[in-house]
């Protein structure tokens, strides 16, 4: 009887795909419509104007303009989109 397997078989080797998440778009660049803002898994992040949630929670933007990063009074950071400088 063998005290050891033989070559063909090895309990290793399984790996998943890593998903590629996070910010893809940082605070002042541009974006357009329908560009991806960031790739999260739940809402880390969180929508404000002119962005979306989709139903994997990624946001994603709503209209042309610049990001903007801020954070709310519970220490939330939102994610707003600036049409025009006089928004800011």
């Amino acid at each position: 009887m063998a005290h050891k397997k033989g070559s063909g078989s090895t309990k290793n080797g399984r790996d998943s795909h890593s998903k590629r998440l996070g910010i893809k778009k940082y605070g002042g660049e541009l974006v357009n419509i329908g560009n991806i803002i960031v790739r999260q898994r739940g809402s880390r992040f969180k929508p404000g104007l002119n962005v979306k949630l989709a139903k994997d929670y990624t946001l994603f933007a709503l209209a042309n303009g610049k990001i903007v990063f801020k954070k709310n009074k519970k220490n939330h950071t939102i994610i707003n989109i600036v049409t025009n400088e006089k928004n800011l």
